[in-house]
């Protein structure tokens, strides 16, 4: 048995790490810095000034990383995300891909939500991992490795963030199904809980930080990106081999059950 969190020679997708304040990215550079060669992937031309920006930081440390745009919630950008993986790091094999992507709708369910915003939750949320996991699986080795990115949100039951927790909830149960149905392949739910990024408006996520403080078991304090960047790699790693089919939160201690 392997006694490192070493990625030395693995290939690993991580969608949704462009913004270098957010999950994604801390999971992209923590990657590199331990070996692995990452593709980072973001949505729009106007988010790619700051995929750039966390390309040059893994790239300027010494790590091995491209940057793809592409729509993960599609079958055309799901395919050239994963091509160009695969030929810009000259390989067969995709040994890891975490599924990070997310939209957030915040606001009454029932009273202001639309069609367009529950379609392009879910396309979020649970099409496109799935997409993902379907073209990637071909191309994983042995004890390959996927996280979803899930949220306490699922659980909690936020008023404001019901469609968004909905989205998460669902993908938490297909993550549990194909934990069992997998093939010397580990797939596991991270499910952080209030994490001190850019993806909400500010004042907004002031709010929320304030109402998620009290509930926050470990210390007096948010968390951050770090933190569940951290998790992801003892997951990805070979430590985390006996583990699969399961929900852990990164919440310092905040529960919804």
């Amino acid at each position: 048995m392997v006694d490192t969190l070493s990625l030395e020679g693995k290939v690993a997708i991580i969608t949704g790490s462009g913004r270098e304040t957010g999950i994604g990215a801390a999971t992209a550079a923590l990657f590199a810095r331990n070996g692995a060669a990452v593709t980072i992937n973001y949505l729009s031309e106007k988010s790619a000034p700051r995929a750039e920006n966390v390309l040059k930081t893994i790239q300027d440390a010494g790590g091995k990383a491209i940057a793809v745009r592409a729509d993960v919630t599609t079958p055309e950008g799901v395919e050239k995300l994963v091509q160009e993986t695969l030929k810009s790091f000259n390989t067969d094999k995709i040994d890891i891909l975490v599924n990070n992507a997310g939209a957030v709708y915040g606001g009454p369910l029932l009273m202001k939500v639309t069609p367009e915003e529950i379609d392009a939750t879910f396309a979020t949320a649970v099409r496109g991992p799935i997409l993902l996991m379907q073209a990637t699986v071909p191309h994983m080795p042995r004890y390959g490795r996927i996280i979803n990115v899930s949220s306490i949100a699922s659980k909690f039951g936020f008023d404001g963030l019901a469609l968004y927790g909905g989205g998460k909830a669902a993908m938490d149960a297909i993550t549990f199904a194909l934990g069992k149905a997998g093939k010397n392949i580990t797939i596991n739910t991270v499910a952080p809980g209030y994490i001190e990024t850019d993806i909400l408006a500010p004042e907004i996520m002031e709010e929320n930080g304030k109402r998620m403080l009290p509930h926050t078991r470990v210390e007096e304090r948010h968390g951050q990106p770090d933190d569940v960047a951290d998790v992801i790699l003892l997951l990805v790693s070979e430590k985390s081999r006996w583990v699969t089919g399961q929900y852990i939160g990164v919440s310092g201690g905040v529960t919804g059950n």
